[in-house]
């Protein structure tokens, strides 16, 4: 794995942190009507969506068990049409697909660390 796939790993894991962080102890309502939380929650999705086109294929295909693609796709939605995001959307990323991308990010890092 390149150096710049790593760094664009962990910046993702940091990029997921934060999100927990601004929705910790939130409900959807008080998520949704927060717009300092939502534009900094959804900022941070779209960067996490920017870092993977620093992912190689190969890295991708050894690792297909996280939806690379998916994740791209939602940073250009985010990305071309804001305004058209559905919150339920973005608090169902957060609270269902979060935490498990990052312990997947985790591993992938064990796992490219030990193999140096």
């Amino acid at each position: 794995m390149k150096n710049k796939e790593y760094i664009s790993l962990k910046k993702m894991i940091e990029y997921i942190n934060k999100a927990l962080r601004y929705t910790n102890n939130c409900d959807y309502e008080t998520f949704s009507n927060n717009e300092e939380k939502v534009d900094a929650t959804v900022f941070a999705i779209s960067q996490i969506g920017e870092l993977v086109k620093n992912i190689s294929k190969e890295t991708m295909e050894k690792y297909n068990n996280i939806e690379w693609v998916i994740i791209k796709n939602l940073r250009n939605k985010i990305v071309h049409d804001y305004e058209g995001i559905k919150l339920n959307f973005i608090w169902d990323i957060i609270t269902s697909d979060m935490i498990k991308l990052k312990a997947d990010l985790e591993k992938i890092l064990k796992n490219e660390t030990n193999n140096k």
